[in-house]
């Protein structure tokens, strides 16, 4: 069933509500953490400075000490963690909901033309809060996560954002930032919106026409692997367009909130490269052989 309004706006409010009890839950939570390492510090401290004698009573009681603190801290830290992680799933569940809303409206034909300067600042949005991955140990990160392509099987659902190749004139195509509007599986193809609404242009188009784009950020310090090393070839939105070219990774991201710097291939200039351009992760993508080599 459709969602309406009122609907989706009782929807947000509890989650907020929830939100609001968790933030309040990880400050609490966060002081027990805190007051666990200090303990965890001064005991070090005194075991430290005790005489080097294994045999001693004292020596061997702050040892057991210790190791119980430690195992305190351990408890403390994953209650955080566990609170953490619920109050994001109550904001990706509100972004969700914000996002079927938008989707229908779309669909209803309530859409508002945005402006070239307006869409540029929305795209930028989109990218900086884009869901990090924040995995737990040993977990790797999942498809669409940074550079992790997507499952052979994958469909995107109607609302996510594609690279899509389309036919621009005879003998040119080109690679556009598009939004899936539908699947169709008889066909085997992608009902798609150029997301240059000024364009107002709806393609159909085969699956291997679209490529989607990734569903979280990878952070550099724990998931490196999902992210595109140096000198790799990929394909990247060029600053203030929604067109997809080709080009070369010069510098990896540093931190979670830190973009690609790549080099585009642009033969106007010597070497046959642009002088170096930051590209959020969400606008980073592999290189589809054959394709991509757009005028």
């Amino acid at each position: 069933m459709p969602l309406t309004a009122d609907v989706a706006a009782q929807q947000v409010q509890e989650r907020l509500r929830a939100l609001h009890r968790y933030i309040y839950d990880i400050e609490a939570e966060r002081g027990r953490s805190e007051q666990c390492i200090d303990q965890i510090l001064r005991a070090e401290k005194a075991v430290e400075s005790s005489p080097s004698n294994d045999e001693s009573s004292g020596s061997s009681q702050q040892q057991m000490q210790l190791k119980n603190l430690y195992k305190a801290g351990l408890t403390a830290a994953e209650q955080e963690e566990r609170v953490i992680r619920l109050a994001l799933s109550k904001i990706y569940e509100i972004r969700a909901i914000k996002n079927e809303r938008r989707i229908q409206a779309r669909h209803a034909g309530n859409k508002e033309t945005i402006g070239c300067g307006a869409l540029m600042k929305m795209l930028l949005s989109a990218a900086q809060t884009l869901p990090l991955h924040v995995g737990r140990a040993g977990e790797r990160a999942p498809a669409l996560c940074g550079a992790v392509p997507a499952d052979s099987g994958h469909v995107a659902r109607p609302g996510d954002a594609v690279a899509a190749l389309v036919r621009v004139s005879d003998k040119e195509e080109n690679w556009i930032l598009a939004e899936v509007v539908s699947w169709l599986p008889a066909q085997g193809k992608y009902e798609v919106d150029d997301i240059d609404e000024e364009q107002k242009n709806r393609h159909v188009l085969s699956k291997r026409r679209v490529v989607p784009l990734p569903l979280m950020r990878a952070d550099p310090r724990t998931d490196e692997q999902a992210l595109f090393p140096k000198g790799a070839v990929v394909m990247a939105l060029y600053p203030q367009t929604t067109c997809f070219y080709r080009a070369v990774v010069n510098r990896l991201p540093t931190s979670a909130a830190d973009p690609y710097e790549v080099l585009f291939e642009d033969s106007s200039y010597a070497d046959g490269y642009s002088p170096p351009e930051r590209v959020a992760q969400r606008y980073v993508i592999a290189i589809k052989e054959g394709k991509g080599r757009s005028t």
